[in-house]
């Protein structure tokens, strides 16, 4: 029975361990007031320490206990050889010092109190502590890899962006303004192009005059713009107005916006004092000598009081010269808004839109009846229609339709409006470079966001790098820890197993 005891394991719950050993009085339960007192003593007597590669290793930890002062004496008894008199003693101090150490220690059992806290610390929270570092060093990477790819997707999308923008606008986009203003060279080349495709407008625009007159009796014209346009072209306003070409195009002068920053240089106060004819002067030259046939004296052969003898006044002939009502030129001069083609002046512009939508919506119109005229009686309502419009098929009208969306697609696509905005406003050309320099900006910034986010990640990497051999340090010397406490505490049980349960670094 006594040898089934003998071989039983002691298993304890590292958690419960110090509990356990003060529970079966195996330490004392003030022992952290003795311990105090021993790591005062140990401090000191570090400072005086032989040149041995041992005892750096032992003393580099962070914390020395009882086992290592052991170690330490055992190395000491060879240093210090030379000390030890015929009684067995040994004269150095450091050995005494030592000895004195583990002493202590062995008294009421402290050592193993101590080594007994020191394994439930690594094991509850040192370990636990540096694996939560690591684990939080491998999440901060990922979340950085993340935002790594998020910036550097954002900043492609931001330049492709602004190169679909580019596109968009027709230009490439190294050297935005200048590209812009470029485009508005060949803008009145586009639209005498676009004027010259409204010469297929013939057929649908006679249909659309036949059916408005045919099924509501319209006398007015209908379309003017669009067939004017279809007879002359993208003629100037001035024709379109007058009926005639002029025989002088004076166009408007295109100014460049002015700068937004204004300064006291551009701005001549002039001089605070008098002018050197006695007028202050404001920046207004007045030039001497010029008679303006103003006088502020009053005259010599001024009209008695009973009236005013205006005398006789030679009064030389005026030419008035009648011009149109509208117009500010002489005839036959086509003059700012007047020198614009039908497609450049915005009011003509709006109106030719107009009515191309018009007769798009006619031709929709009329498709969507043409199928639903299969039967006899809707057949009889065109029998005496005129043949322009009985000769339709639908093939023909959707050609005439294709034809008329074509024309508006390329008069109304974003291009088109960039470049009217262009053509417009100066100032546009700045906002929309602004706008397109604003997106690559962002592109660059997260570009550079990605850099810093690459150095966090690798600060991070560098982290879980120191902190991963402190772990396996951490795990060799807790297991060590484990051995040399259950083979103290086997040796008070008649060296019975002792196991400490629950040990994972």
């Amino acid at each position: 029975m006594m040898e089934n005891v003998q071989n039983l394991p002691i298993d304890i719950q590292t958690s419960k361990l110090l509990d356990w050993l003060i529970d079966r009085r195996h330490c004392n339960l003030k022992w952290q007031n003795a311990v105090m007192a021993i790591r005062e003593k140990i401090n000191t007597a570090i400072q005086d320490m032989p040149e041995n590669e041992e005892i750096k290793q032992l003393l580099s930890g962070s914390f020395i206990h009882y086992f290592q002062c052991l170690r330490i004496v055992e190395i000491l008894k060879g240093t210090e050889a030379s000390s030890k008199n015929i009684f067995g003693r040994y004269s150095s101090q450091r050995m005494k010092d030592w000895q004195e150490i583990v002493s202590l220690y062995e008294k009421d059992n402290d050592y193993l109190a101590e080594v007994a806290s020191i394994l439930v610390r690594s094991v509850s929270y040192e370990g636990p502590a540096l694996r939560r570092q690591v684990a939080k060093a491998q999440q901060l990477q990922q979340e950085l890899s993340r935002r790594e790819l998020e910036c550097q997707s954002r900043a492609a999308d931001m330049r492709e962006r602004f190169y679909a923008s580019c596109k968009q606008y027709g230009i490439k986009g190294e050297n935005v303004a200048r590209e812009l203003q470029a485009l508005v060279k060949d803008l009145p080349t586009v639209l005498g192009e676009l004027g010259k495709q409204a010469a297929s407008l013939e057929e649908p625009i006679q249909l659309y005059g036949a059916f408005t007159h045919f099924v509501c009796d319209w006398s007015e014209p209908v379309l003017p713009m669009l067939t004017f346009a279809q007879q002359r072209g993208n003629t100037t306003v001035y024709e379109w107005r007058m009926g005639s070409p002029p025989t002088v195009i004076e166009r408007p002068i295109v100014e460049e916006a002015p700068s937004d920053m204004v300064t006291e240089e551009t701005i001549d106060w002039g001089d605070s004092g008098e002018g050197a004819g006695g007028v202050q002067d404001f920046g207004i030259v007045v030039e001497d000598g010029v008679d303006w046939g103003i006088s502020l004296e009053p005259s010599t052969e001024e009209a008695s009081s009973d009236g005013i003898d205006w005398g006789e006044i030679d009064v030389a002939p005026v030419e008035i010269e009648v011009v149109d009502m509208g117009t500010d030129c002489p005839q036959g001069v086509a003059r700012g808004e007047d020198a614009l083609s039908l497609l450049e002046n915005p009011q003509t512009r709006g109106q030719f839109i107009d009515e191309l939508m018009e007769l798009e919506v006619f031709l929709c119109q009329r498709l969507s009846e043409m199928a639903e005229e299969g039967d006899v009686v809707a057949m009889s309502q065109f029998h005496l229609a005129p043949a322009v419009i009985q000769a339709q098929t639908r093939e023909r009208v959707e050609g005439m339709l294709k034809a008329v969306r074509s024309l508006l697609d390329q008069l109304t696509n974003m291009r088109m409006q960039h470049l009217f905005m262009i053509q417009a406003s100066p100032r546009y050309v700045e906002r929309v470079s602004e706008v397109l320099r604003q997106k690559l900006k962002q592109a660059d910034i997260l570009v550079l966001k990605q850099a810093v986010l690459v150095e966090r990640r690798q600060e991070a990497l560098e982290e879980q790098a120191k902190l991963e051999p402190r772990i396996d340090l951490l795990a060799v010397r807790t297991h060590d820890l484990q051995r040399l406490i259950e083979a103290d505490i086997s040796k008070r049980y008649n060296n019975r197993p002792v196991n400490l349960m629950g040990v994972n670094i």
